[in-house]
């Protein structure tokens, strides 16, 4: 595998190297390859842990969006530090024995190649599924398909996924969508001057059905990550997207009674560029943290996240709420978080 990444982006041979660090504790494969300008980039998925499809999973997912290289940073970061206690840590390696836990930093390696939003078909990965808004969706942020010069380009009408998409599509359904339980997160950055995550559904406005255990996972959260600044709520909250690539992993999921909680981490990159400000004429600037600094101190903020996540995960029935608390807890999420304009 590290040969293959010679000359290639740094991010794939870091991905080749921590592979071969964990030795036979995790095992890499390629799902897709994309050409561009001749130059063939692979699309890797890396799993540790559990095999046994009783057993819950995690996934932690970056760069679909090739500008925000800065997702990429953070999943490889979570990567090389799980490598590196594996050495040594007990209760590292106990955890792994009943947790499934599924890695793609980078979702993208085009995009990230030529330094854009989309892959090199312009195709905006998180507006390229089949999942269309019946809603007010905002005119281009929301997906288009009038052109692939134009951002948020949703891919040509009645299409298959783009390659990247049905990576990623394949990969949670292969490793998580058999399991009983299962959490992911997709790291990006772009959006206020806060972090936040976002949970389904970008397509409409319609609680997800899985409510309760999201209420449930926000107050774990608040209460064991002690002066977390993350803002947790639904992505509609925000904005109606069409497309959106985990709306439609988590409706699979659904259907097949399963429960799948996406979590899209949202890095608030307006505020490095609040303290740098000539950051705004970089495009790359708008999206990651260009001093080295800075860039340490979002790599270690968001660890915390990560790691509670993973022991959240693996002991996801001493929190999920039973039968019989559902209601209630739906009651007080609707309160929460559509209080304002509260839907059926």
């Amino acid at each position: 595998m590290g040969d293959a990444v010679a000359g290639l982006p740094s991010e794939l041979a870091d991905i080749a190297q921590l592979v071969s660090a964990a030795g036979p504790h995790a095992a890499a494969r390629t799902v897709a390859e994309v050409v561009v300008d001749g130059t063939p980039l692979p699309v890797y998925a890396v799993v540790l842990g559990s095999a046994d499809t009783s057993h819950p999973g995690v996934g932690f997912f970056g760069g679909v969006h090739g500008l925000e290289r800065i997702g990429t940073e953070v999943v490889i970061a979570c990567l090389r530090a799980l490598v590196q206690r594996l050495k040594w840590d007990a209760t590292l390696q106990r955890l792994l024995t009943t947790l499934r836990i599924v890695f793609m930093p980078l979702v993208n390696p085009g995009g990230l190649w030529r330094g854009t939003r989309a892959n090199p078909q312009g195709v905006d990965l998180m507006r390229n599924s089949p999942v269309g808004c019946a809603h007010a969706a905002p005119p281009l942020l929301g997906g288009q398909r009038l052109s692939a010069a134009l951002p948020w380009y949703r891919g040509p009408a009645g299409a298959p996924m783009q390659i990247e998409a049905q990576a990623v599509c394949q990969v949670v359904e292969e490793e998580l969508l058999c399991r009983p339980f299962a959490l992911t997160v997709d790291c990006h950055s772009g959006f206020g001057l806060r972090d936040r995550l976002w949970f389904p559904h970008a397509h409409t406005p319609v609680p997800v059905r899985h409510l309760p255990e999201l209420l449930a996972l926000t107050e774990l959260l608040d209460a064991n990550l002690a002066h977390h600044r993350y803002i947790v709520e639904p992505q509609s909250r925000q904005y109606l997207a069409h497309g959106d690539l985990w709306d439609h992993l988590y409706l699979k999921a659904e259907r097949g009674g399963r429960v799948l909680l996406p979590l899209t981490l949202e890095m608030g990159s307006w505020l490095w560029i609040k303290k740098n400000p000539r950051q705004m004429f970089s495009r790359q600037g708008l999206f990651n943290p260009l001093t080295e600094h800075r860039q340490h101190r979002v790599l270690r903020r968001h660890m915390g996240l990560l790691e509670f996540l993973l022991r959240a995960a693996c002991s996801y029935r001493a929190w999920c709420p039973a039968q019989t608390q559902r209601e209630l807890l739906r009651e007080r999420a609707l309160q929460r978080w559509y209080a304002a304009g509260r839907p059926s």
